[in-house]
């Protein structure tokens, strides 16, 4: 049974479809590890702000439009927040309590047979080489408790088009952008562990090694001896973050002394 699309989304992607492939050589790869019908997770690597109208463009021409786990703050801009409502996408609020229960959704989503696409890093890998980075478990919680296919997609090239928190792309000359979906992870021996935080980590440290696997396959080169690790080896955006912060604070203040 073919999986319902909303109206909207199919109109976005009647008009977003042929600006990707006007911008860029798209090599897909992997499309028959995609299950035909059900609910599945799709989890990729995270490279640009590009990455998910990327993964979306593969998925939804091999009949998965998926719904994707965005960051909550997203909903709350006008019209934007609106039309990701309308297309199913999914809010989470990261690095609250509530973090959890936004998994819901996705829950329901999965058990309603859709595909639910996840970044499981959270933000851009901060490795400088751009290799996939130590991710949050939610990804390990979720396929754990809806017991769904996990299908690793390995995505290079997109930072070509669209640099790493850039907001300007460069789609001439058109780049070469690689999907490459796997077959599912296998987490069977972790099923009947879970509700254990430890069964979610080791979940979700399997889907990134898959992932850093294929990536080192697409690349032809050989990832770090371990995943970078922000808590262990630091932000180097850090202070650009912070210093970004202060002067948004500063004008909101201008803006109330002006008031």
């Amino acid at each position: 049974m073919a999986r319902p699309v909303p109206l909207l989304y199919t109109l976005a992607a009647g008009v977003l479809r042929p600006i990707l492939r006007a911008g860029m050589r798209v090599d897909w790869r992997g499309a028959e590890h995609l299950p035909a019908e059900g609910g599945f997770i799709a989890a990729g690597n995270h490279l640009t702000n590009l990455d998910a109208l990327v993964l979306a463009h593969f998925l939804y021409n091999n009949g998965a439009a998926p719904r994707f786990l965005a960051k909550h703050s997203l909903f709350k801009v006008p019209v934007l927040g609106w039309a990701l409502r309308k297309v199913g996408q999914i809010p989470v609020r990261r690095n609250t309590s509530a973090a959890r229960e936004s998994l819901e959704p996705a829950r329901q989503a999965l058990a309603d047979g859709l595909c639910v696409g996840i970044f499981p890093e959270g933000t851009f890998t901060r490795d400088p080489d751009l290799w996939p980075m130590t991710a949050r478990s939610g990804v390990g919680r979720l396929a754990l408790s809806v017991r769904v296919p996990v299908i690793p997609v390995a995505l290079w090239g997109v930072q070509d088009v669209l640099a790493p928190f850039a907001t300007v792309p460069h789609p001439v000359p058109r780049r070469r952008v690689t999907v490459y979906a796997g077959p599912p992870v296998d987490l069977d021996d972790l099923y009947d562990r879970a509700e254990e935080p430890e069964a979610h980590r080791e979940a979700t440290a399997r889907i990134m090694a898959t992932l850093t696997a294929m990536l080192a396959e697409l690349r032809e080169a050989q990832p770090p001896a371990r995943p970078y690790d922000i808590r262990r080896d630091g932000d180097p955006r850090a202070e650009q973050l912070a210093a970004r912060a202060a002067r948004k604070a500063e004008r909101r203040a201008a803006r109330r002394t002006a008031a």
